[in-house]
């Protein structure tokens, strides 16, 4: 009996032991789920604050590349002239080529606030030629030379061929280049379209003018438009 009880007070001090332990691991877990609250409050907190940032920054990086747009309004961009064939005098040059180069009216005067070739080294022979960015003191004469060069269609200087654009930002030619494939197939129909600044694309149809900012929407309307089309076709036949 005696036995029985010096085991039966061990058993006793070990359950006890085991209880203490217990309880303390209930203690951390209680402190441990506490803290993961916690983090976990401070965690959405912080996933809010970071998508406000974003917002932010995403509001002040298209306000500061509109801003780089109206500062461009005036330029142009000009490919095709060799290198240095402006000797050193971009501004006589271009005022003296351009009229020549779009059938302007004799004594059309092009006031070019300034000229340069874009920064870059020079190419070698056999190289694409780096572009003129010029700046137009008016706003209409840029305008001028954008309309002449699009209604002669391919413009060639000395046997170079020229292409004439709008001087725009990386980011908003990415935004007008989405729209080539439905540019491409309204032109294949005949289909007067235009895309105005920033990057908004109107098609003129039955009398009405559609705007699109998003390139997938403008397709899946003239898609949905040639569908109902066509099947007005077939009905009538």
């Amino acid at each position: 009996l005696n036995n029985v009880v010096e085991s039966l007070k061990a058993l006793t001090k070990v359950v006890e032991e085991m209880r203490a332990e217990n309880k303390d691991t209930k203690r951390r877990l209680n402190e441990g789920e506490q803290r993961i609250d916690i983090l976990e409050k401070e965690l959405e907190k912080e996933k809010k604050h970071n998508a406000a940032l974003d917002s932010k920054f995403t509001a002040l990086a298209q306000r500061l590349d509109d801003q780089e747009n109206r500062a461009r309004r005036n330029n142009l961009r000009i490919l095709g002239f060799p290198e240095q064939r402006e000797k050193g005098k971009p501004i006589q040059f271009l005022q003296e080529g351009l009229p020549k180069l779009l059938g302007l009216t004799d004594g059309t005067q092009l006031e070019v606030e300034r000229a340069h070739c874009t920064l870059g080294p020079r190419p070698e022979a056999g190289q694409r030629p780096r572009p003129f960015i010029v700046k137009f003191l008016r706003f209409q004469d840029k305008e001028k030379i954008l309309r002449k060069a699009i209604e002669r269609g391919t413009l060639e200087w000395e046997g170079n061929k020229i292409l004439i654009f709008p001087d725009l930002s990386k980011e908003l030619q990415e935004k007008r280049r989405r729209f080539l494939d439905v540019k491409k197939q309204l032109r294949e129909k005949e289909v007067k379209y235009g895309l105005f600044y920033p990057a908004t694309l109107k098609i003129f149809l039955g009398g009405k003018d559609y705007a699109f900012t998003d390139p997938k929407e403008a397709q899946d309307f003239w898609t949905r438009w040639e569908q109902v089309t066509n099947n007005k076709v077939n009905g009538s036949l």
